[in-house]
């Protein structure tokens, strides 16, 4: 481990004197990738000196305790040392898991997309209750979250709803959202009180950057239209949405949250980017089958992930295996008690394959 330690230093240096030349920034996308590439080695070479000084330091207490003879001084020693091998223990931990294979898309923002499924209105209805719970989690960590596109029942359900979610870990953290969400209670339109199933999808795309898709506005046509809904003075009386669709794909994105065309159009093409990069993703991913299989949360939208059950209280996600009876903390955004096991179990199943190989 330490000898791939030494060559991650050395990375580090090396891209540390690339970013020092003065001709750095003559071309951002080679800049761009010596920066994301330096932010991911940073905290492993930070971890790396941290445990050679608490090394150096317990290699001195053990000289120390060696020579001395007054029992005081030798209990507090040792007390050191515990305390010393216990924090090279710990940083030994943090170490293998800097050291794992990273998802590629680490560090990216988010777009996050809800759509009603099966269940008429109480599945929109549904959609909306999740787009609240992702608001709210995305508020707790300390994440920007943008709704851009809106497409509403009438009864205060969204058949369709998109998030942008901006901050660190976001990808890290829901990229595990991806599926099928189901939820089983009485809905609001229910007058004989009977339990309904319905469902939800969510598909969780990480935020393209320019240097990860090569984008041609020339394939793009761009119309404009008047908001719909609440939007505010000035939003549903100017033609500031945006609708774009992108010819050789016929993906189309639709932005009404902004009162600037120019803000709405910039939303769409960050979405479409993240789309086309998504749909690169997947062509890979269709020529490595057994890895996705293996995969945590693949992001298969036919996937049921989640089961939301409101007469019980109950939340159960199906990959973890995990029942927790606190549905409303979950839908009030408290997500890492069902997201850190799922975090947990895919870094065991990563040092598991370390250790055998």
């Amino acid at each position: 481990m330490f000898e791939k330690l030494k060559e991650v230093r050395r990375r580090l240096e090396e891209i540390d004197r690339s970013l020092s030349h003065p001709e750095a920034g003559s071309d951002p996308s080679s800049l761009g990738r010596l920066m994301k590439e330096r932010s991911r080695l940073e905290p492993v070479v930070t971890a790396y000196s941290r445990i050679q000084k608490t090394r150096e330091t317990i290699q001195d207490l053990e000289e120390l305790l060696r020579g001395e003879t007054d029992p005081e001084m030798a209990s507090y020693l040792k007390e050191e040392l515990r305390a010393s091998r216990q924090e090279e223990e710990e940083l030994s931990g943090k170490l293998q898991l800097l050291l794992l294979p990273r998802d590629e898309n680490d560090g990216k923002n988010v777009v996050l997309e809800i759509r009603a499924g099966v269940g008429g209105d109480e599945a929109a209805l549904f959609a909306a209750d999740l787009c609240r719970m992702y608001l709210r989690y995305s508020e707790r960590k300390g994440w920007k979250a943008e709704v851009t596109s809106v497409n509403e029942n009438g009864l205060g359900g969204f058949k369709e709803c998109i998030l942008l979610v901006s901050g660190e870990d976001a990808w890290s953290h829901l990229k595990y959202e991806s599926g099928t969400h189901r939820v089983q209670r009485v809905p609001e339109t229910e007058s004989a009180g009977r339990i309904h199933t319905s469902a939800a999808t969510v598909a969780v795309m990480p935020e393209a950057d320019e240097i990860d898709v090569d984008l041609d506005l020339g394939e793009c046509r761009f119309d404009v239209f008047r908001a719909h809904g609440n939007g505010g003075q000035c939003v549903n009386t100017t033609d500031s949405a945006v609708r774009l669709v992108h010819i050789p794909t016929g993906i189309v994105i639709s932005c009404q949250d902004e009162k600037s065309q120019l803000k709405n159009k910039d939303k769409a093409i960050r979405i479409l980017r993240s789309k086309l990069y998504l749909l690169r993703q997947m062509e890979q991913q269709e020529s490595e089958a057994k890895t996705r299989r293996d995969q945590i949360g693949s992001g298969d939208r036919s996937e049921k992930i989640r089961t939301y059950n409101f007469p019980q209280g109950r939340v159960t996600d199906h990959r973890a295996h995990l029942t927790v009876y606190r549905i409303d903390q979950i839908m009030d955004g408290d997500l890492d008690q069902l997201v850190n096991p799922l975090i947990a179990a895919e870094q065991a199943e990563k040092l598991a394959k370390a250790a055998e190989a």
